[in-house]
Formats: C-alpha cells, structure tokens, sequence
C-alpha cells in the first residue's frame, strides 16, 4: 500500500512496522527532536509542558502530535514507539480524541483569548478518559494575548502530573519569558534544501526538477512543502499571486488603486485576509529575492521558477528599494489582523517602484 503524504507532513497509512526502518516516528527531519522525546518517555522523564518553536510549515503540529501517540498510544511497538494504526493512534493523528484537548484562533492571524484558555484550563482539570495522559495542544500560541497568556501561567507553575501541554509557536520572543522558561524548549529548524527535495522525492512521486522547487518555495520547511505536493490548488494560488506581483509592477499607482478594490472592497474581511495573506506571502518572497540577487548574495533563491523575472527586475532597482518593500511587507502581515486592508495595501504598492515592461 503506498502512502501519501497529509497536511502536517507526515505520511497517510502511517505504519511503522510496515513502513519504518530502526523504529521511528515516521516524519521528516527533526529526528534529534525526536531521539530526545523518545529518551524523555523511556527513562520516565516526561515534562509537563513543551515549547515546539520554528516558522509555520516546519512540522511542530506533526511532532507534537506523533510524541502525543508515543505518550498515550495503549499498544506500543516498544517504549516511546506508537503502533500508528490502534483507534488511539488514529484518533489523535485526525486531532479527534478523547484526551486531546486543542486550542487555537478560529483563524491564522486571529487572537486567542483569556476566555479560551480558562476553558481548555477546566477540561484539564478532569481525569483522562482512556489514556496515560490528557494532552493540552496549544497551537500557534503567538497568537494569545498578554492576558490568555498569564492565564496559561497557573497550569504550568501548578502541574498535573497526568496532564502534558505541547506549545507551538513561530519564536519563544513572542511569548512572555514566563512561559518560555516553563516549558521544555525544542527549536525547529528548516531542512537543507537538497535533503528535502530528496525526501521528497522517497515519498512522493516528484522528480528531481519539482522536488527541488518545491523545496526551495517552501524554505526547506517540510510540512509546506508536503502540503504544496498534496494540493496542487495551492501552487496554482502562488503562481497567480506571483504574477499578481510582476503585474503590478507595470500598472500605474491609479490601476494599483484598482487592483486593491478588487481584493478587498465588498468582501467579507475573513476571506480577503485570507486572500490577502497567500499574496502578501508571495510577494515578499518575490522581493527577498530580488534582494539576494541585488547583492550577489550566495543564498539559494525562493522562486526559481521565476528566476529570470528576478534578475531583470534586481537590474532595475537596486537592494535598498528591495528591502524597503521586504520590511514594509512583513509590517503588513503584523497589520493584517487589524488594519483597514484596503488602506494598508494602498500605501504598500504606492511605494513599490513602476517598471514598464
């Protein structure tokens, strides 16, 4: 049976003593995170709360959830070992069970609130239903507000010893330093970009060409990159938005102007944020690039796909310009959750330079 890869960057059919050689959890990259999880269960050493930290996309939901198997699965292949395919196992891998409790902002980009995190607090306080462990998945918690935040503080100076909290966020400096010091800390790093794209083309059908570009859009984060290899639809939205941004650069500011009402004006705000979010994603790695390229840097390229359009446009500007717009872009993405989108994008594009092609 061949496997298939999910949205977390793992592998559907997860099966390890089918699939697996010398007993792992069956992810990508990671495996020192792993080897230390697995050291935490089989010497009986198990913190009571983890800090998974690394950009979106580099697979901390997947840890999370294969070390949330290793604790509770009922039938382990060995300590620390899940057997992947018990209703336990596959109950937790869907994020649908019993003991699990999740808690995130509705959406991306939302803010997590004190009311949410006193209601996961009493769902702790209850004994597990079926399990070793109740496990509190925190998700994005960058996200929380100051007061969610101290709200959180209570469980983890206070622990139950049958409760585990799994925190994820994008860096511990997001978070108070309260938190961050409570928490066992595993820093998540991208993988090289070459042994990605061949891990990529192990589990995938790809061949060398797409498994390196699609390695290097996703900034050798594997959980992005499995998701881009599932959802053909998704590398479809960043091409559309990478020649959104190539376009924009021969418009006037008054057709710029008419561009912005398109995404924005009579939309709901949750759909256009969501839009504007996969936009504004390409758009800065567009202008990363042309930056890299500007300084003759060494650094691998995002979008090699769009090479040629890169050079030609670092030719044309200079690498000031390209790092006004990379920094005025990811002020954007601290802005999108509030702002008036159509005010912000007006002001963004007002200031990219207008080359005539």
């Amino acid at each position: 049976m061949k496997s298939q890869v999910t949205d977390r960057g793992e592998l559907r059919n997860y099966s390890p003593s089918a699939t697996m050689t010398g007993m792992t959890w069956n992810l990508m990259g990671h495996e020192w995170a792993e080897e230390m999880l697995r050291q935490h269960i089989t010497s009986g050493q198990l913190r009571h709360a983890y800090l998974f930290s690394g950009p979106r996309g580099v697979g901390r939901r997947s840890l999370a959830l294969r070390f949330t198997q290793a604790i509770n699965c009922p039938q382990p292949l060995e300590p620390g070992q899940p057997c992947g395919e018990c209703r336990i196992c596959r109950q937790i891998e869907a994020m649908q069970q019993a003991d699990l409790n999740i808690l995130q902002s509705e959406q991306e980009g939302d803010t997590l609130k004190v009311e949410n995190v006193r209601e996961l607090q009493h769902m702790l306080s209850l004994a597990p239903y079926e399990s070793n462990y109740r496990v509190a998945l925190l998700l994005r918690f960058e996200e929380a507000n100051e007061n969610a935040q101290n709200a959180l503080l209570k469980t983890l100076e206070e622990p139950n010893p049958r409760v585990v909290l799994l925190v994820t966020a994008d860096d511990p400096e997001n978070l108070l330093p309260t938190i961050t010091s409570r928490c066992e800390l595993l820093r998540l790093r991208p993988m090289a970009l070459e042994v990605l794209s061949a891990a990529l083309q192990a589990k995938s059908s790809l061949g060398e060409e797409q498994a390196g570009l699609i390695a290097h859009i996703a900034g050798g984060r594997p959980g992005y990159a499995l998701r881009l290899v599932e959802d053909p639809n998704l590398l479809a939205e960043r091409q559309q938005s990478m020649q959104d941004c190539l376009n924009l650069l021969g418009l006037s500011r008054l057709e710029r102007m008419i561009f912005v009402e398109s995404l924005t004006k009579g939309r709901v705000r949750a759909e256009a944020k969501g839009d504007l979010r996969g936009e504004l994603t390409a758009w800065l790695s567009f202008w990363r690039d042309v930056m890299l390229a500007g300084l003759g840097s060494a650094a691998p390229l995002t979008n090699l796909d769009y090479q040629t359009e890169i050079q030609q446009v670092a030719a044309r500007t200079n690498p000031q310009t390209a790092a006004r717009l990379v920094a005025a872009l990811e002020h954007s993405f601290v802005r999108l959750n509030n702002a008036n989108l159509q005010v912000m994008l007006d002001n963004l594009l007002l200031d990219w330079p207008q080359l005539s092609t």
